[in-house]
């Protein structure tokens, strides 16, 4: 009989301990490739990673925001600071991962001097990665902006477009599908790799690694110190995630940390 008690409750604690569960957002490319990486690792501390993938930037937020996820993995600090703006909610930062370059593309053109005039250029529609987009736009010289170090900035705040380009705010997601229809497309990294494009190759110009958009873990504040989010923050800092990252990804997603 005493065998039997010891015998369910090391049952008992075996099964306490792999009920931690921790159930978080991301985008498919690289976000979700990471966390399926560092699920193995987390298996063994005790933690029960399971990744939901999204293809937009607002239901991620939204479900952590509802209790209905437990974190995400998408996006950068000047996102994620937009978005509690707008919507009123306290999501915040745990650990900062990765930076994914934006680049201009073209199907058309192999440099930005070969854009014609009137061409047609898309941009992101979201505040922080439509004024990104504008911001690397005013340093590769193409436009000027009113003030060259607002994030912010939208198409109201250039100051000169000596091409007269004609630019249109389209949801990230979808860029890459107009890619061919347009003449200039600036692309998140994440959908330029699910497009199986070569941010080092194929960008006309990109962001260098000065760039203040680094990909952050964001969970609430109620459960941002959990043990289970510390696990996962620890595990996305390992030597062996910034080995796959570098390996991967080739210089098109960079280690930021």
């Amino acid at each position: 009989m005493k065998r039997l008690f010891v015998a369910l409750a090391a049952a008992a604690a075996f099964s306490a301990h792999a009920a931690e569960t921790l159930t978080v957002a991301a985008t498919p490319v690289p976000h979700a490739e990471i966390l399926e990486f560092v699920k193995p690792a987390l298996a063994k501390e005790g933690v029960d990673l399971k990744v939901k993938v999204f293809t937009d930037y607002i239901q991620p937020n939204v479900q952590v925001a509802e209790k209905r996820l437990d974190a995400n993995f998408f996006q950068h600090q000047p996102y994620l600071d937009e978005f509690n703006k707008a919507k009123g909610t306290s999501l915040v930062a745990v650990a900062g991962v990765h930076l994914e370059p934006l680049g201009a593309y073209s199907s058309k053109y192999k440099k930005l001097d070969e854009l014609p005039s009137g061409a047609n250029v898309v941009i992101p529609n979201d505040a922080t990665n439509g004024g990104r987009a504008l911001l690397l736009l005013d340093k590769a010289g193409v436009i000027k902006l009113k003030d060259s170090k607002n994030i912010l900035s939208t198409v109201k705040d250039i100051a000169e477009n000596p091409k007269g380009l004609k630019i249109r705010e389209l949801e990230a997601a979808t860029i890459p599908r107009v890619l061919t229809q347009v003449d200039l497309a600036l692309i998140n990294t994440n959908y330029a790799l699910e497009a199986k494009l070569d941010p080092s190759k194929d960008a006309l110009v990109i962001e260098g690694n000065d760039s203040p958009y680094v990909n952050i873990l964001v969970s609430r504040g109620d459960n941002k110190d959990s043990d289970a989010m510390k696990k996962l923050a620890a595990a996305l800092h390992s030597p062996e995630v910034k080995q796959f990252i570098t390996e991967k990804y080739k210089g098109a997603v960079l280690p930021a940390f």
